[in-house]
């Protein structure tokens, strides 16, 4: 992130660290860094000359760079919400640790986290400290608008509501 930010790429985090900034379960050593689609080549270069390589990435719209134990994966904004429109505008500065940088709202964490389920992949355990921690950061019938069309997301947002951890969703599509 500080070598991003020394080479004035513009950037968010999201994925799991961004989570963790908002007050979620602690990351892993992975790192994802939403970067525009014209600002990927430069994130790569940036964190290359900053000492990390790139890998293979098996996820489309991806790259990933290694150095030591921490992995950095670049992705651009349409890679994960499905949408890259406000995406980086919408990211907030806040601390990561000892660092401080661009994190993804809440409402486009949840959103990205729910795009990911599918019939192959619906594990809800991981997820569900996830929307607890971040329950008030999110906006919550915006969630369900931009997902009404992925059954496993209308599972989830189904669920979180019988928990009442999303408030009232009714009349959600």
């Amino acid at each position: 992130m500080t070598i991003l930010s020394a080479a004035d790429v513009p950037f968010a985090v999201g994925g799991d660290c961004a989570v963790y900034a908002r007050g979620g379960p602690p990351a892993e050593h992975q790192v994802t860094i939403i970067a525009s689609d014209e600002h990927l080549t430069e994130a790569r270069t940036a964190l290359a000359a900053g000492g990390m390589r790139s890998i293979a990435s098996s996820r489309l719209g991806s790259r990933q760079v290694v150095g030591g134990d921490l992995r950095v994966t670049l992705l651009y904004p349409a890679g994960t919400t499905g949408t890259g429109e406000g995406l980086l505008a919408r990211a907030e500065t806040m601390r990561i640790g000892q660092l401080w940088a661009p994190v993804l709202s809440g409402t486009d964490l949840m959103i990205d986290k729910l795009r990911r389920l599918g019939s192959h992949r619906c594990d809800f355990v991981p997820m569900l400290p996830v929307a607890r921690a971040l329950r008030e950061q999110v906006d919550w019938p915006t969630v369900a608008g931009a997902t009404a069309d992925l059954p496993c997301a209308r599972a989830f947002l189904g669920l979180l509501d019988d928990l009442a951890v999303t408030g009232s969703l009714e009349g959600r599509p």
